[in-house]
């Protein structure tokens, strides 16, 4: 068997017929596995909203909004009383990149909690926000009575991670985006509560 010439033509064949049947592949493994990945995704926010919502008032029913890239999954008892919304939130000024977080905040503005959805940050550094001892500094402080949600170098009230200042502006941001989100429609979200 005679071997081909390597010409310009023949790499571009081939490198069009490797590409053809790479992409291919690629698009048969997604269609196989995107139903699986948004399944994993709903569970994974679904846990955080329970998480970050758990102060003990029982809750009836939970609407979703979407408000300026804000996601409020606002919850209500069974009288129809707002509790709460886990405020699904982002940053995208992480050392690393962006930063998705859902604060669960409660209806008089305290934060109840902060659940780390996405983070690309450096391990051993701003990686440590998943921690409690960072995380867990937010749960209940409310901005309405003065809690400033920035670094205390920036003259705030959080203690940043140690050697990820970047990192800690960016979630105590994020928190604070949730935070005045939720204030400023909290009256919409008081005439909510339909139930379902």
């Amino acid at each position: 068997m005679a071997k081909k010439p390597s010409t310009l033509g023949n790499m571009l064949i081939a490198l069009l017929v490797i590409t053809a049947i790479s992409g291919g592949l690629l698009g048969l493994v997604y269609g196989m596995t995107k139903d699986a990945i948004a399944e994993v995704d709903l569970k994974k926010n679904q846990a955080a909203i329970e998480a970050v919502l758990d102060c003990g008032t029982p809750i009836d029913h939970i609407e979703e909004t979407t408000i300026d890239d804000l996601t409020y999954n606002c919850a209500y008892d069974a009288q129809n009383n707002l509790i709460g919304a886990a405020v699904k939130t982002y940053s995208n000024a992480g050392f690393s990149g962006r930063i998705e977080l859902m604060a669960g905040i409660l209806a008089d503005g305290t934060i109840n909690a902060v659940s780390v959805l996405s983070q690309s940050e450096t391990p051993g550094l701003g990686a440590n926000m998943v921690q409690p001892k960072f995380k867990d500094q937010f749960n209940g402080k409310n901005p309405n009575n003065g809690y400033k949600l920035s670094v205390k170098k920036d003259g705030g009230d959080v203690d940043a991670i140690t050697a990820a200042t970047i990192s800690s502006r960016a979630f105590s941001g994020a928190v604070k985006l949730a935070c005045d989100g939720f204030a400023a429609h909290k009256a919409e979200f008081m005439k909510g509560g339909n139930a379902q």
